[in-house]
């Protein structure tokens, strides 16, 4: 990097905008949505996809409910003109969706993607050519009124070459993009803009879409918003007219430049599945539609599969959807933190049916978008009590007592420290019977029977104590206490019950009971042993064994 000061580059410059309007405006509809991922992001591809790919991509775009998706770029490439002629010939294309193909200002090239649209009941022509200074001076040697006559002579060939086409019956509606508009001079862009339409002479049921594009995002969000505010208030026929956003992301703010930009006026997004497309990618049309969701307007596309549409993405594409991507990503569900998992487990339990959606640091309900709850927590070493509760509730059952939760949380802490990684729900329940279920030394139960007498309860249990087998025998008002005199006429610590919660465990025939017991010893250490049994009464029995063992373990 250049030391300061830095000279090698220079700041963007503001919009002249004193009035604008678009900071006090919300967001309160949907915007045309029109997906460029077969042409954008499919030329962004280190493996293009095939035909076949295309067509199953294409296909996946109808499900989700695109009205309007680019399908190539006809005049490129024989592929590009058979994969549109399939998708006619083939009469894969639903009446209501229009196809929308891209060409230059060229005759030939435009003759040629007319062509492609032969017997298309909708489409669009979407028509572009580059307009920043750097591209005049470096790439047209042109100056402005060259630049605007390749536009408007461009917009002069499609409207003489498609009148066959629309006598034969194809709804032809026209798209032109002033290419690298945000870099281009606002009175310039106008002008360019303002002649193409001259020459198209849209009607209001007829509007022209000019399509203003951040070909390449070099300035904040605040200033493409001013850009196409600015737009919006200076063309002279605004009602005849569809203003359409077409953002990148080079700076990593695309969505932020696109969302501020339809505050500003806007009436139509163009954007490809989770980002896809040259250098840092297009704008991420699922992260756009699902934020407009999370503020209660349904986008009118459908993501309630995602996984699935993540799925065909990622085989056809052959990338991978980032593990952070919001919505999308596999761990957007998850809560390392301790605290985080605390509350997301206090928040759920607290939402009402039917109430609006309020759990903590989730913004949307993972069932909407076809996601599992079971995925929301994941234990590492950073994980708290609450976190480890939830996976042993959701995950195989067991509802700890509140106080049993630290304890627990403690023990799967240590293991993930050890271990250095995510432990699984599976590692965390053999780490929960290994602690509490499967303590059988010093103390092991091998015989347990009660017999009740004059409202007193004497118990009889064979145990072995360091491997000696003892028989012993108590008398109390009930099981539990019983079983605790009974060991209190051994060497074994002295000890009392502080609380005892048992709940089923599974349904039906194969339901069990499970205890949890919580006892004070003498040296005054408090902690839980469990158990599990077919029988309530030796669950709450074996619960004391394995809470007198955890005990001597620690000393």
């Amino acid at each position: 990097m250049q030391s300061a000061p830095v000279t090698k580059y220079r700041p963007f410059p503001p919009v002249q905008l004193p009035n604008r309007q678009w900071p006090n405006r919300t967001l309160t509809r949907t915007p045309i949505w029109c997906s460029v991922d077969l042409r954008d992001g499919n030329q962004a591809l280190a493996q293009p996809m095939s035909v076949e790919e295309k067509l199953e991509y294409f296909e996946l775009l109808v499900k989700i409910g695109f009205k309007e998706i680019e399908v190539g770029f006809p005049s490129a490439s024989q592929i590009e003109f058979d994969f549109i002629r399939r998708l006619i010939d083939e009469n894969r294309i639903p009446d209501d969706v229009a196809i929308q193909v891209l060409c230059q200002c060229r005759e030939e090239l435009i003759t040629r993607t007319i062509e492609s649209l032969r017997g298309a009941k909708n489409a669009i022509f979407h028509l572009y050519n580059s307009t920043s200074p750097a591209q005049r001076q470096y790439v047209f040697n042109a100056d402005r009124a060259e630049i605007v006559r390749i536009a408007t002579r461009g917009t002069e060939w499609v409207k003489q070459h498609s009148r066959a086409l629309v006598a034969a019956g194809t709804k032809l509606r026209f798209e032109y993009s002033p290419e690298s508009f945000t870099s281009t001079e606002l009175e310039f862009a106008l002008e360019i803009c303002e002649a193409v339409t001259d020459v198209w002479q849209p009607t209001v049921q007829d509007k022209i879409i000019l399509n203003l594009p951040a070909t390449v995002e070099y300035a904040t969000p605040n200033v493409h918003a001013d850009q196409i505010e600015w737009m919006c208030t200076h063309l002279t026929r605004r009602d005849r007219t569809l203003i359409s956003l077409h953002t990148h992301n080079d700076r990593g703010t695309g969505i932020a430049a696109t969302e501020l930009a339809l505050l500003a006026g806007a009436d139509r997004v163009e954007g490809t599945l989770f980002g896809n497309g040259e250098r840092t990618g297009n704008l991420d049309i699922v992260v756009v539609a699902l934020n407009l969701y999370t503020h209660g307007i349904h986008p009118g596309l459908d993501f309630s599969d995602i996984n699935g549409i993540r799925e065909v993405y990622e085989r056809c594409t052959r990338l991978e959807v980032p593990v952070r991507q919001p919505y999308a990503g596999e761990l957007v569900f998850t809560a390392f933190s301790g605290s985080h998992q605390d509350a997301i487990k206090k928040s759920w339990a607290a939402q009402k049916p039917g109430a609006p959606w309020d759990v903590l640091y989730i913004p949307v309900d993972p069932a909407d978008i076809g996601r599992s709850y079971k995925a929301i927590i994941r234990i590492n070493s950073q994980s708290g009590k609450g976190g480890v509760a939830y996976v042993l509730e959701h995950e195989f059952g067991y509802q700890l007592p509140k106080l049993m939760h630290k304890e627990i949380g403690r023990v799967i802490n240590d293991l993930a420290d050890v271990t250095g990684r995510e432990l699984t729900p599976e590692e965390i329940h053999g780490a929960f019977q290994r602690e509490y279920l499967e303590r059988n030394s010093p103390l092991a139960l091998q015989q347990f029977k009660t017999n009740e007498r004059d409202s007193a309860v004497k118990c009889e249990a064979v145990v072995q104590i360091n491997g000696a087998t003892r028989t012993l025998t108590g008398e109390g008002n009930g099981p539990i206490d019983a079983f605790v005199r009974a060991l209190g006429t051994t060497d074994l610590p002295k000890f009392e019950v502080l609380s005892y919660v048992e709940h089923s465990l599974g349904k039906g025939a194969e339901a069990r009971a499970v205890s949890y017991i919580q006892i004070k010893t003498e040296r005054g250490q408090t902690l839980y042993g469990a158990g599990i049994d077919t029988n309530i009464e030796l669950a709450s029995i074996k619960a004391i064994v394995s809470a007198l063992n955890r005990s001597l373990a620690k000393k």
